[in-house]
């Protein structure tokens, strides 16, 4: 096919949008997850119901998304790093999508929150959501500026949410055991703390997807790990 200023243009223009589209994706997702861990910290359950109702608005950006996406592949047919920026998107806009259903599902926790006892560590519990959001908007940030720096610190910060999670399990494990009243609160924020855990998973998708985009390579860190994995046998 044969490229002409004017479908050169046009082609850029789509792969902008298709930018563009993730980013908004990306606010959104951000703003909702924010928005869930605030209704728990306040047990505000009409905010709960309102950010339930409003994950619609993420399923409906991203599949918008995979038919922006799919479109480009069947119209212009991209080749090397413009195939590998239609091929992110989808991929990230996957991963973004499955972050708003995670914050869906800590603000349905809300509810059962709403008449217990509170407990002292929520407030851990949300310095893990802190640390969570931090990685999310860092991850959409490389994202917007192809930084692979900035996509490997994400990718190395899923460390502290992983420590957040450990800690939050040891002292809720403890109440429960000191007191079988708090077995149900505490289990509800265990719930809680998963959720933002596997948050930070998904963050470290989107940092490797970000930096295959980049580079066309893996990350050196995964595969240190597997050369690693594979000398353990």
């Amino acid at each position: 096919m044969t490229l002409t200023g004017h479908t050169v243009k046009a082609y850029e223009k789509d792969l902008e949008a298709l930018t563009a589209m993730i980013v908004r994706l990306g606010g959104l997702v951000e703003s909702h997850l924010q928005a869930a861990l605030q209704a728990v910290a306040q047990r505000d359950l009409a905010h709960a119901h309102q950010i339930v109702r409003d994950d619609d608005r993420i399923d409906d950006l991203e599949r918008e998304v995979g038919d922006a996406a799919v479109r480009l592949l069947a119209l212009r047919q991209p080749l090397a790093h413009d195939l590998r920026i239609t091929l992110a998107a989808i991929k990230i806009a996957s991963d973004l999508e499955r972050i708003g259903d995670l914050a869906t599902n800590i603000a349905k926790r809300v509810r059962r929150l709403v008449d217990m006892p509170r407990i002292s560590a929520i407030s851990g519990l949300i310095h893990m959501g802190e640390e969570a959001q931090g990685q999310l908007h860092a991850a959409i940030d490389a994202y917007v500026r192809d930084d692979v720096e900035a996509a490997s610190a994400v990718w190395h910060g899923d460390e502290r949410v992983d420590e957040f999670y450990v800690s939050l399990f040891r002292e809720l494990l403890t109440y429960m055991m000191e007191d079988a009243r708090m077995i149900t609160p505490c289990a509800h924020l265990l719930f809680i703390a998963k959720n933002l855990e596997r948050v930070g998973d998904h963050c470290t998708n989107i940092a490797e997807t970000i930096h295959y985009q980049v580079t066309g390579e893996r990350m050196p860190e995964l595969t240190r790990r597997a050369a690693n994995h594979d000398d353990r046998g």
